[in-house]
């Protein structure tokens, strides 16, 4: 009696579906993929409950007639590729022909379509894979929705997140698809709630600043550069605009979100001797290349890619990013064209006092009767204002005169809303003004000047890792809003504002250590120096 069986059709497509389909987010992606192959020019996306109940994908594109309607839910069946030399010359989106009938498998589907310049649609319902109706329908583009995601497979449906975090997942599909593509216009609603709109864009720069705002581009530089059979636009931050967490990091190659470790960490290696230790750069990298030199059918999600020369691409990359770093465009006057550019000098900045000297940008060495204490005033401060964020002492919340509107992602304008009650304990109050934006009203009066755009992105980052307990979550909120308020490197404090800033220094709980364990004083004792320069 033969042990080895052949599964039926059901069970095989199930196991197809594990692949493709990991959560509700794979279904948008998927299906906004195949509107873009359709070139659409608009696409509109509405979920309910976290995708879990409800994702409806809709579009212009070209759209299809009852046959090829009928064909889309079979199995491998695609109208993408032809001949098996086309896997090594992949230029849509979708090619494998696995989406629409995994993602039938397990759920509820209705598709509408119809081809483009008719009226004349079809409307097809499957459930659960099989097919219960099919009839006429008039329609335009195509229409695609997909109900009770994983109802006949409840050991998968109980895997999957709250409500909540799968959005967040979705969020981050939506707007990966976005960037990469700025010609089409995204909508996106959740549960009834138009949340997002972009309108088509003209270029990635646009479309940046359409999803982030102004004030967030302003802290890019743009630039570009191409070899024989590469090019790159990218933008990537400004060398005084580090973040503390890998946020807003991301790829495209051929217009294909993907995430890469060695072209993240080939970004890194051009900001060498220049990204402080435990900050990150933001980068929008937009490559372009021949589809037969990577390799997109690596994995069913088509997340992760296989170069034909990884090394060069590599190469081509930092290099790339790095020259630039190191030669950015000098800015011209009008007036002095041709005036020379003079450098910055290296020597010591002195000060009047002699009993404090500045060594570099940012350590200042304070004589003492028994030694030399070197500080790093960055981090001094850094500490006085985390101890008053926690103690709430000398935090004076005021209303701003002039309210300010702050624009920032999605998915972080979601999160600070719904943490509205914890920025108030800061003293911070925040309004909601709509399409992403925020209205600050109050601010603590250490942190007027604050960045306040950076400032409640890296506080959404921090809410986005779920730290608990409460008393943490505050603790690391307020190391985030310190840090952005704290004095900065080339700025050069007076002798009473050292003086007072060392002062408040001595009053903390932890002197010694800023809020993210880095030390803020080093004493060498006269004994110690001696020591080193041999003399005892």
């Amino acid at each position: 009696m033969p042990q080895i069986k052949i599964l039926p059709p059901h069970v095989r497509n199930k196991i197809a579906a594990g692949e493709v389909v990991e959560r509700p987010a794979s279904v948008v992606k998927e299906l906004i993929e195949n509107s873009i192959d359709a070139v659409s020019t608009d696409i509109s996306v509405e979920v309910r409950y976290g995708g879990k109940r409800f994702i409806r994908v809709s579009d212009n594109g070209g759209g299809m007639d009852r046959e090829d309607a009928l064909l889309c839910f079979r199995r491998h069946a695609t109208s993408k590729l032809s001949h098996e030399e086309d896997l090594f010359n992949i230029k849509t989106m979708g090619f494998r022909g696995e989406a629409l009938s995994s993602i039938a498998s397990v759920s509820k589907m209705k598709l509408i379509t119809a081809p483009m310049g008719t009226s004349r649609g079809v409307l097809i319902e499957l459930q659960g894979g099989e097919m219960s109706e099919i009839r006429d329908s008039p329609s335009a583009g195509t229409t695609i929705q997909v109900e009770d995601l994983f109802f006949n497979l409840p050991a998968r449906k109980k895997f999957l997140k709250s409500n909540r975090t799968e959005l967040l997942h979705i969020i981050d599909k939506v707007t990966e698809e976005a960037l990469a593509h700025y010609e089409i216009g995204f909508t996106f609603t959740s549960d009834n709630y138009g949340t997002m709109h972009l309108p088509d864009a003209s270029s990635f720069r646009e479309r940046i600043m359409q999803i982030y705002g102004e004030e967030f581009l302003e802290g890019l530089t743009e630039a570009h550069a191409e070899s024989e059979d590469i090019r790159i636009r990218f933008f990537i931050s400004k060398t005084d605009n580090f973040r503390n967490t890998k946020t807003h990091q991301f790829i495209a190659i051929n217009r294909r979100p993907i995430r890469d470790p060695s072209i993240s960490h080939a970004v890194y290696g051009a900001y060498e001797g220049i990204l402080p230790e435990n900050k990150h750069p933001m980068f929008f990298l937009f490559i372009e290349m021949d589809p037969r030199r990577v390799d997109f059918n690596v994995h069913p999600t088509k997340r992760e890619v296989r170069f034909e020369d990884k090394e060069s691409v590599y190469r081509f990359i930092r290099n790339s990013i790095r020259d630039f770093i190191a030669h950015p465009p000098r800015p011209v006057s009008y007036e002095s064209p041709s005036a020379s550019v003079v450098s910055e000098s290296l020597e010591l900045s002195y000060q009047p006092s002699p009993s404090f000297l500045y060594l570099g940008e940012s350590f200042v060495a304070i004589s003492e009767k028994k030694g030399l204490t070197l500080i790093d005033q960055h981090a001094a401060h850094e500490r006085v204002l985390y101890e008053k964020l926690l103690k709430g002492v000398d935090l004076a919340s005021h209303a701003l005169l002039f309210p300010r509107q702050v624009k920032l992602s999605h998915k972080e304008y979601m999160i600070i809303l719904e943490h509205r009650s914890v920025l108030r304990d800061f003293g911070i109050e925040v309004d909601d003004f709509g399409h992403n934006t925020l209205v600050i009203r109050t601010l603590p009066d250490a942190l007027k000047e604050a960045d306040i755009r950076d400032m409640l992105s890296d506080i959404a980052s921090c809410l986005l890792e779920g730290t608990t307990p409460l008393s943490n979550l505050r603790e690391n909120i307020a190391a985030k809003m310190a840090c952005h308020k704290s004095v900065r490197g080339k700025m050069t404090l007076t002798q009473e504002d050292l003086t007072k800033l060392l002062s408040e220094l001595e009053r903390c709980i932890n002197p010694d250590r800023c809020p993210h364990g880095r030390p803020i004083r080093i004493f060498f004792s006269l004994e110690h120096l001696n020591k080193i320069f041999k003399r005892k």
